[in-house]
């Protein structure tokens, strides 16, 4: 099972949904799961961001697809629908909020994942989608989503527990900040499989998540061995 925090590769993360994720906007995958893929690296496509620790993200919606002798997806309106009339994913997640706010469905839950670097990604827990709108960027119309984080069990055995009074949420910024600091290994081994974003003093006893210092990368391994103790 995966757990937020964890590291893992394009196929890792592919593996768990049966499925090659080829967009970033996923509505019901095969086993009805949705999911996002984001990005608040410099020069990423398009403008996501956290915010409120990292309990919220505003995700923006994908645009037309690109083809040759066709014009460029970045001048043209986000659409909501295919020229068939079928909905875009911009649409699917749109009509999930609209469900939702009418009252006639639960909030869409969501994973999502974040990019490190090619091929890199970080899972960023279960969110529920709650709102959506479009808003004027630049000479064009985008679509905005906004994700709540929720709680989710560590295991089958445990309870799910939602933590942020405790600064468990880390902030891209950091994690970025210490995956380049760390060179993508575990500090203990030096190995590049199975890691997770650990917190040196537990966010249980106090420890920061929004301090790097405090963040650093273990493999599954060392990361159990560890577990709550501060070393």
């Amino acid at each position: 099972m995966i757990h937020p925090g964890d590291i893992v590769s394009y196929l890792e993360m592919c593996a768990p949904f049966a499925v090659n994720l080829q967009r970033g906007m996923n509505f019901r995958l095969r086993q009805g799961e949705s999911l996002i893929l984001m990005s608040v690296r410099r020069g990423a496509p398009y403008e996501d961001r956290v915010e409120q620790g990292g309990t919220i993200i505003i995700y923006e919606g994908h645009d037309i697809p690109k083809r040759k002798d066709g014009p460029d997806p970045k001048v043209v309106d986000q659409p909501e629908f295919q020229p068939n009339g079928r909905a875009t994913q911009n649409g699917l997640f749109m009509n999930a909020i609209r469900q939702y706010k009418a009252g006639t469905a639960q909030a869409e839950k969501v994973r999502v994942f974040e990019k490190l670097r090619d091929g890199i990604w970080v899972y960023n827990g279960l969110f529920e989608l709650i709102d959506g709108w479009q808003e004027t960027n630049a000479r064009r119309q985008v679509f905005k989503f906004m994700l709540r984080l929720i709680a989710e069990p560590l295991s089958q055995a445990e309870p799910a527990v939602l933590d942020v009074e405790n600064d468990r949420v880390i902030p891209s910024s950091v994690k970025l900040e210490v995956w380049k600091r760390d060179k993508g290994r575990c500090v203990t081994c030096h190995c590049s499989d199975n890691l997770h974003f650990d917190h040196i003093i537990p966010y249980s006893q106090g420890g920061s998540s929004k301090d790097a210092r405090n963040i650093q990368i273990l493999c599954a391994k060392h990361n159990l061995q560890k577990h709550d103790r501060i070393q």
